[in-house]
């Protein structure tokens, strides 16, 4: 298994950002190896997380090489202030069933 690891901080968010963000979404939810999504924010720091799982890193670069990808990542600047993706392979999961979507 695999995480994507999108954090950012936010700028000001518009109807392009939101149209392109749920587009981006549905895109990954559709591909054959997604396993769930998970998304955090620290107020403290105005930080914001989203975790996408994946089966497999080919079902990963779906998602990176899907054209609607690279254009919100041209636009970037516009509604965010900085951000980082972190790729993991995830070694294991483990704890009860309740407070989460995946598991191990």
């Amino acid at each position: 298994m695999y995480s994507s690891t999108f954090i950012f901080s936010k700028k000001q968010f518009d109807e392009e950002f939101h149209s392109r963000d749920k587009t981006i979404a549905e895109i990954a939810r559709n591909i054959d190896g997604y396993l769930g999504e998970e998304a955090w924010d620290n107020p403290a720091t105005g930080l914001v997380s989203n975790v996408y799982y994946w089966a497999s890193l080919q079902a990963l670069e779906k998602l990176i090489h899907d054209p609607v990808h690279p254009q919100a990542k041209a636009n970037q600047a516009k509604w965010l202030n900085g951000y980082k993706v972190v790729i993991a392979q995830v070694i294991d999961i483990y704890g009860d069933e309740r407070p989460g979507i995946i598991s191990g």
